[in-house]
Formats: C-alpha cells, structure tokens, sequence
C-alpha cells in the first residue's frame, strides 16, 4: 500500500514575505521608470523654484513683519519652500494613468495580473514618490535658504513624523487620484472630474495659502471632513512646528486615519467596477 504525503500549504510568513518582495520589485520599477525623465524633472525643479520666489515673496509680504495665523517669517518661508518641492512629491496632479487605460481598454490587462491593480499602482506610485523627493523636493529646500530666512526643525522628532507624515500624504493623495481616475470606469471620460480635483485640490490642501489663516470652525471641518488638509497643509505644519508635539501626532494619527479609509474605499471602487466591467461584457 503506497503512502500519500502531504503537501503543506504555504505559511503565512511566507506569503507575507512574498508580498513585500512583490511590491517592492513594483516599487524599485516605478522609481526606475520615472528616473528616465530627467529632463522634465530638471524642467519641474525649476519651474518650482522660480514659483517658490513668487509665492514666497507674496506671502512675506502680505504677512507683515509680525507674521501670521500663528507662523513667523522664516516659518512662512519654509512653508512655501518646502511645500514647492511636496507638490511633485505627493502629485497632486497630472496623474492620469488609470483613466487613459480604461478608456482604451489596456485596464483588462491590469485585471488578470495577480497582483491587486490598486496595490500596483500604490507600489508604483511609491517608486514615482521617491524619485520626485531627490529631484523635485531638493532643489527648492535647497536653493529657498540662500535667498530668504527659514525656520529648521528644533525637535529631533520633527524629522521623523515629518518622514512619516510625507510618505502617508503620499499615499493618501495616490488613492484619491485613484478615485477620480476610476470615474472612467462609470463614465469612460474622467476630464470633468479630475478638473474639480484640480481646482479644489490646491485651494483645500493648503498650496496657495496656510489654512490656518481661515477661521478656526471652517480649520475643523477641512481637516476632521475631508482628506485635503492631510495632503500638504500637514506635513508642511509639522515641518515648521506650528503646534507642539502633541498636537502634531494627532495630526498626523489624522492622516494615517485618512490614508486606511481612503485606500479601502479604492479597493471597494475597484470591485465594484470589475462587476461592472463584468455585466457590459468589457
């Protein structure tokens, strides 16, 4: 009588294991494919910085010599300067990849890979994130302190949750582009909404102005009502100290709240429009 041996299934240490190599395989592509445009990353820096002396100037000058909204100078200096380089960082904008692949169909493709499209793109856009902090965030934090007085850190653990905060706005903002793109599924044209993201983006995150300048009940609603404070106000508040400690980890606790929400929503889209895809017969 011959003997049957079993096959053990996979640990679950080894499946986890095997994720963090595939999305860090996906990650190290995404920083290697967005490395290959070096021009457009020297042509965004610059383009950046000459926009950092506009806004910076502006500001300082609407500012006074007192400051304001609770910020001094060389915090409002900062503020405009890093917030230059975080713009290509976090992207706000001008993502469009999901929504050019479902309107051409190319998004099928995505479907049958094994991996999650929504962990794919995540992992990509960390690839993207990581390039855009040495080419688009430096040049600006670099080039602002030769021209005007800023503000560095006092707190050694500024630097940390300022790292954490960053990377979870990048992370945020990657899955609420990923909604707006995913209105193709539904509407197979997403330009109308990703026009009202970009307007309201900026307006609501914090690039064109500090939202501490608004009054303090519309400060409580932007930031505990929508994820856009989360996306720059945040991590530029937690860089130039504008609140103690305490405060600064709830903040950024805020975002990482934002970020497990906002990713679980993309992966309840996603089903939904694979059903979708499923009833046209896509």
């Amino acid at each position: 009588m011959g003997s049957v041996t079993a096959t053990a299934a996979p640990s679950t240490s080894a499946n986890v294991t095997r994720w963090f190599r595939t999305f860090g395989a996906i990650s190290r592509a995404g920083f290697r494919r967005y490395s290959t445009y070096r021009q457009a990353a020297l042509a965004g820096a610059v383009t950046n910085t000459v926009f950092g002396f506009l806004r910076c100037a502006v500001l300082l000058a609407a500012a006074g010599s007192a400051g304001v909204g609770g910020y001094d100078r060389a915090q409002l200096a900062t503020f405009v300067w890093a917030g230059q380089g975080l713009i290509a960082v976090v992207l706000l904008w001008g993502w469009t990849d999901l929504a050019d692949r479902i309107r051409t169909g190319d998004v099928a493709a995505d479907l049958l890979r094994p991996v999650h499209p929504v962990t794919s793109y995540l992992a990509t856009d960390l690839g993207r994130a990581g390039y855009a902090a040495l080419a688009r965030l430096l040049p600006p934090v670099l080039v602002g302190p030769l021209f005007f007085d800023v503000y560095l850190p006092s707190r050694w653990s500024t630097v940390g949750l300022f790292v954490v905060s960053v990377v979870t706005a990048v992370v945020l903002c990657f899955g609420c582009r990923f909604l707006v793109n995913a209105t193709a599924y539904w509407w197979q044209d997403a330009r109308g909404p990703m026009l009202l993201w970009t307007l309201g983006s900026g307006v609501l995150a914090g690039l064109y102005f500090p939202l501490r300048f608004l009054p303090e009940w519309l400060q409580l609603v932007l930031w505990c009502g929508t994820p856009f404070p989360s996306l720059l106000q945040t991590p530029l508040d937690v860089l130039v100290e504008r609140d103690p400690p305490a405060v600064q980890v709830g903040l950024v606790a805020l975002q990482l709240g934002w970020a497990v929400l906002v990713l679980a929503v993309c992966r309840l889209v996603q089903r939904r429009a694979e059903r979708h895809l499923v009833v046209q017969g896509g």
